[in-house]
């Protein structure tokens, strides 16, 4: 009787389907199942990232969240929800791994920054094989949008939740050289406030849909303040501003 199967959690990289490295490329084009989680009647941006490289034999398993924007973060419900989807999504990739078939389990960016990845690794990981192939952080692809090198020398890089308090961000702003605010969307208003409020909205940078079809960058402070961020969002405060 064959062993089980292998999970592998492999980054595709910021979305240039081309920043794929050439290790995910080689495990994702030989796993049987590829997983990949999505919005409900979305193809999902991993499974857009990864098309170009599937093959027709290989079977898609889709994880469709509950939801994602529609209920807030700090909403009781939706820590509840939330471990109860990734319980059910870690039974059905589980499935696959006891009848001895290997699961890639996709992920934009790096899966264990901020990936959904994670929740299936804590669960599965010691029961199963599992493997991980870090990708090309998103932060990394706006940066490089943006053509802003992020730090310099000593400077230290604070990466900033959106979803955390105003003065909460504010601190963290004031103790770093450098930041990256991740889960920006319609938390923007308030990022927009923290930095104000850090003196830092002049050199803050907005990237939406870095190294992506339709990528656009523009300095914050001439983002209108009642246009929403899109989805795919990074705010970028550059370090670098000691001597060169």
């Amino acid at each position: 009787m064959s062993g089980p199967g292998t999970l592998f959690g492999i980054g595709l990289g910021p979305g240039d389907p081309e920043l794929i490295t050439l290790k995910a490329l080689r495990l994702l084009r030989t796993a049987p199942v590829v997983a990949a989680f999505a919005k409900q009647g979305r193809t999902g941006q991993a499974l857009g990232i990864a098309g170009p490289h599937l093959l027709p034999e290989q079977r898609i398993l889709r994880l469709e969240y509950p939801f994602t924007t529609e209920v807030s973060i700090h909403d009781p419900l939706y820590a509840r929800d939330m471990a109860l989807f990734y319980d059910q999504a870690a039974a059905q990739v589980a499935r696959h791994l006891d009848a001895g078939e290997d699961v890639a389990v996709i992920c934009e960016g790096d899966p264990f920054l901020y990936g959904s990845y994670m929740y299936l690794h804590d669960r599965l990981s010691h029961r199963f094989p599992a493997q991980v192939v870090p990708g090309i952080s998103g932060m990394s692809g706006c940066w490089t949008q943006a053509d802003t090198p992020i730090t310099h020398g000593d400077d230290v890089l604070t990466v900033i939740p959106g979803t955390l308090p105003e003065d909460t961000m504010v601190s963290h702003l004031s103790r770093t050289d450098a930041a990256v605010f991740m889960k920006v969307g319609r938390n923007l208003p308030r990022i927009r406030t923290a930095l104000a409020r850090a003196g830092l909205l002049e050199r803050a940078i907005l990237v939406e849909r870095g190294t992506m079809e339709g990528a656009h960058v523009a300095r914050l402070a001439d983002w209108p303040e009642d246009r929403p961020a899109p989805y795919f969002t990074i705010v970028l405060v550059p370090g670098r501003q000691g001597v060169r």
